[in-house]
């Protein structure tokens, strides 16, 4: 494995290294993140997490962005702005979906966002469809659908309640449309500044869902909100980063090893059963994040061009 590493890491520039490195540790900070709501075990309302998670983001990013001496307003208010709304929705959406949706159906159709960003980059920052990335995305979708192993899955769309399931797929297509402002926005803006975005547009869109609706949390629960609120912004970070220096379809089929993070997670602290299908989709995700880590830029200024 080492030696499979150091000949992608060969083929990479350092820039692009790094990029890849950013987004394979923003899939394991998200992925903690989800562990540490997994232990909250439902017992505060989705919307009140949220909310406490933007707080703490943005308590964070005023600070760094404080001690740089950065603006966080930034210069293209308007796409920030946008991106706020869209990774607000997005999460809101996801949430939603799995409120009304066996969990394993929610996370697919939510896994379906690297596909729609590959279109979407393609249709608006004219990013070309590379064969190996359109090869990681549909091998990452496989070993998805092996490892979350929806009870669906020999049936049709139409074994789903509609609205639901369209409420999945369009929380993936504004995570698709959030990471294509992302990577728009990186050319000029900060990362702290385009982090900012998402915490001032998600405090006070949560807060009248929260109306008559607060539950106070427990000792514990403080303990699981402040990971939510510290890992989400490792996670915004490096993915930010990560993005600023490869193109949004190359980035996002890297993070489907979020799935293989969290199928660990499951089996090392809340013993999840491992069956040979989930080995098998863990493999094909592992294999797409390969694909994508060893992939070389066409153009070293493809940056500039996004």
């Amino acid at each position: 494995m080492r030696g499979l590493l150091t000949t992608i890491r060969g083929s990479q520039s350092p820039e692009e290294w790094k990029a890849c490195l950013s987004l394979v540790g923003a899939a394991l900070a998200f992925s903690l993140m989800t562990v540490c709501v997994k232990h909250l075990g439902g017992r505060l309302p989705v919307a009140e997490v949220v909310l406490i998670r933007s707080l703490i983001s943005l308590v964070i990013t005023l600070t760094m962005l404080s001690r740089l001496g950065v603006s966080p307003w930034g210069h293209q208010r308007g796409l920030l702005l946008v991106r706020g709304v869209l990774g607000t929705g997005a999460l809101l959406m996801f949430f939603q979906a799995i409120s009304s949706l066996p969990l394993a159906a929610a996370t697919l159709l939510q896994y379906t966002y690297p596909t729609l960003t590959t279109v979407c980059a393609w249709a608006l920052l004219r990013e070309p469809v590379r064969k190996r990335i359109t090869l990681a995305v549909v091998l990452g979708l496989f070993g998805v659908l092996l490892v979350v192993q929806p009870e669906w899955a020999g049936q049709t769309m139409a074994g789903l309640p509609p609205l639901s399931a369209l409420i999945g797929l369009g929380g993936a297509l504004l995570t698709a449309l959030a990471y294509v402002s992302v990577r728009q926005l990186s050319v000029r803006e900060h990362p702290l500044v385009i982090v900012f975005y998402f915490p001032l547009v998600s405090v006070p869109a949560t807060l009248p869902l929260l109306v008559n609706k607060v539950v106070l949390p427990s000792g514990s629960d403080w303990l699981w909100l402040v990971g939510v609120g510290l890992l989400t912004q490792i996670g915004q970070v490096w993915l930010t980063e990560g993005l600023a220096a490869l193109p949004a379809a190359r980035a996002t089929s890297i993070n489907y090893v979020q799935v293989l993070f969290a199928t660990l997670w499951g089996v090392l602290i809340f013993a999840e059963p491992v069956t040979g299908s989930v080995i098998v989709g863990a493999l094909c995700v592992l294999g797409a994040t390969l694909i994508s880590l060893s992939a070389k830029q066409r153009q070293a200024g493809s940056m500039a061009s996004g």
